[in-house]
């Protein structure tokens, strides 16, 4: 029986809010999926809170919401934080990827979460 988790896109206002939404959707309130990408990916294999054979899906309601929070400006917050503590080999090129950010160009912290999902678990996510 495929086991559904919905998040509410009206609830992600930023990156670290979607943690915690996806978290709590998984695993109840205060529960645990993943805190960034690499995380998110470990999660989506099993053995953080889906069923065990993989069977479930997570819908994404009114995620266009969650869309316009995750854009360009939540992308750039991010990117300066990493930036601020990157080790110094990655810095030209996190620089570079904030500068195509800043001027409207490149994926999202949206995008980059939608493709995760879809590469690390095709057919779990359901946009609505």
């Amino acid at each position: 029986m495929t086991v559904t988790y919905v998040i509410d896109g009206a609830e992600v206002t930023d990156l670290d809010r979607f943690w915690q939404v996806i978290g709590a959707a998984v695993n109840g309130p205060g529960g645990y999926f993943g805190r960034n990408l690499d995380a998110l990916a470990d999660c989506l294999h099993g053995g953080y809170g889906t069923p065990d054979d993989g069977d479930f899906v997570i819908e994404w309601r009114r995620h266009e919401l969650s869309r316009r929070s995750l854009g360009q400006e939540e992308t750039a917050r991010t990117l300066q934080r990493r930036l601020a503590r990157a080790h110094p080999d990655n810095r030209a090129a996190l620089q570079a990827r904030l500068d195509e950010v800043r001027a409207g160009r490149g994926s999202t912290v949206f995008d980059e979460l939608v493709r995760l999902i879809e590469e690390e678990a095709p057919g779990v996510l359901r946009l609505n």
